[in-house]
């Protein structure tokens, strides 16, 4: 009962519109009021500060500085074998499996599909029909910059609009369809391992979504698909990331979903949803073409 209460709310939040304010806000430096923001949330959510690259809360200049930081090196140790593929980020693995019929586990009786989910592309369905899915719940006390899974070069990019449903469990239990129905920036990678997508789901007051090649995808929010092509990995322009490196960020908490193709891939047995996982910690183990 207390879930589907707050489904109904999310229903009538004006979402975009504290969404818009909230992000107004993060991205204004306010001085002290910014320092009191982020000591309060800090001390509120139980933020570990000691592992930030600057763990003295007057570095940071905006609210956003402070939720987009960067952690001290070693703070996350990278799985070092060759055919581990690790976590993206910091959070709850709430869902994994495989995609049968089109269709993702969002939470206990509730499914939506591939399809919709890569906004009916058939080129990157086809890729992932039969495929395996990792799905990592960010929640506002984590550590919000989203890193490679495994080394690969980026093909394609889209920008996908939607709503901004919030993303948390009571959520993801009750809404349909969630993560097809949200806004999202769909990221491409060819890997060793075969294609492998990261699929960064916007949400409720996530003021921005960024990646460190093209910067802040969204806002604004224009109600426009958008797509970016890049050079095949022969090409000396090719986008290359490796294992491991911070690929970009929510400026607030939202949710990672990493798609893999058939074959090439085995998630590890130990995982389980409910989870709490770390940046580098090994995920699935993949098997070169």
């Amino acid at each position: 009962m207390l879930n589907q209460l707050k489904a109904i709310i999310q229903y009538l939040l004006p979402k975009q519109l504290l969404t818009s304010m909230v992000g107004w806000l993060a991205k204004r430096r306010l001085g002290k009021v910014t320092t009191w923001m982020i000591i309060g949330f800090s001390k509120f959510y139980k933020v570990n500060l000691h592992e930030a690259l600057f763990d003295d809360v007057n570095e940071y200049k905006t609210f956003n500085d402070f939720f987009a930081r960067k952690l001290k090196d070693g703070a996350r140790p990278i799985d070092s074998d060759p055919n581990a593929i690790t976590m993206p980020a910091d959070g709850v693995i709430s869902q994994f499996g495989t995609i049968e019929n089109d269709a993702l586990l969002q939470a206990k009786g509730h499914y939506y599909s591939l399809t919709s989910l890569l906004a009916c592309q058939p080129d990157m369905i086809n890729a992932f029909s039969h495929g395996l899915y990792v799905t990592t719940y960010l929640a506002p006390k984590n550590y919000h910059r989203v890193h490679m899974p495994c080394t690969g070069t980026l093909r394609e990019m889209i920008y996908v609009p939607g709503t901004l449903f919030s993303v948390n469990q009571a959520t993801t239990e009750t809404i349909p369809n969630i993560f097809a129905r949200n806004e999202r920036v769909i990221c491409l990678f060819d890997t060793e391992f075969g294609p492998m997508a990261q699929i960064l789901v916007g949400a409720t007051i996530v003021g921005s979504i960024e990646v460190n090649w093209e910067g802040t995808i969204t806002p604004p929010r224009d109600g426009i698909m958008k797509r970016w092509h890049y050079a095949d990995p022969t090409n000396s322009a090719a986008i290359r990331l490796e294992k491991g490196q911070d690929m970009g960020c929510f400026k607030l908490g939202s949710t990672v979903i990493t798609l893999f193709s058939s074959n090439n891939v085995s998630l590890i047995d130990e995982l389980k949803v409910g989870q709490v996982a770390e940046v580098g910690q090994i995920v699935a183990e993949g098997h070169s073409r």
